[in-house]
């Protein structure tokens, strides 16, 4: 148990440059009070247990601002930063080095049963603010911008930005972005520096307009000439 404990403090020095002393996470990160308390919860859920996990997960919620059901599947070195306002629901499966911020939404869309909330692979980063809702996948090394709203499956080493979310660069390749990431890192935290596809068609469309102008201009002045030597 020491050791587990003592990895999960480790995973918030190698995320979070704010970490200043071990002391300090162990006390004062509600995020890794949440995962924490979420192991007791889980595994008296696992033993059929209806009462005490849930009053284990309204406690955890009230300390830390998180609220992770019982028979959520959390996967090793995952990381929530802050973690207020975060919502992992039931069926949700995370796996391996996993970082969430503020505001997530790991849930469903209706009154489904069985699995009904998302599966998030390896190395995943969803940042502020971000909803993933529905019993999909979203595929290992992927990214979720702050605020979008993803409702289908996201392929491996991915980018989804936008409402709803789009896929925006794969596997490093620009799909309608200046922004590529590198697929040789692990975990790219960078969750600020995400493709703007409304931004992109902007621009595309003003230097577009920009050309029409000139264009036009041209002709005008070629008109005038004609003009003045008739």
């Amino acid at each position: 148990m020491f050791n587990r404990i003592k990895a999960d403090i480790n995973v918030v020095f190698q995320r979070d440059p704010a970490a200043k002393s071990k002391l300090e996470v162990f006390l004062c990160y509600p995020g890794l009070h949440a995962i924490w308390l979420h192991r007791i919860s889980h595994y008296f859920y696992k033993n059929d247990f209806v009462i005490i996990p849930r009053l284990i997960n309204t406690f955890s919620r009230f300390l830390t601002g998180c609220d992770i059901h019982p028979g959520a599947q959390l996967g090793e070195g995952l990381f929530i930063d802050h973690g207020m306002g975060l919502v992992i629901g039931e069926t949700t499966e995370i796996g391996s080095n996993v970082t969430l911020y503020q505001g997530v939404t790991l849930g469903g869309t209706g009154k489904e049963t069985g699995k009904r909330h998302p599966t998030i692979g390896n190395n995943v980063v969803i940042s502020s603010g971000a909803k993933v809702l529905g019993s999909f996948k979203v595929g290992d090394n992927s990214k979720i911008g702050s605020g979008s709203v993803v409702l289908n499956e996201v392929p491996e080493n991915s980018v989804v930005v936008g409402v709803p979310g789009r896929v925006v660069t794969k596997d490093g390749v620009k799909i309608s972005s200046s922004t590529i990431i590198d697929p040789n890192s692990l975990i790219d935290l960078n969750h600020d520096k995400l493709p703007d596809p409304v931004a992109d068609y902007e621009e595309a469309l003003n230097k577009r307009l920009e050309e029409l102008t000139t264009r036009l201009s041209q002709l005008e002045t070629i008109a005038k000439k004609e003009t003045n030597n008739e």
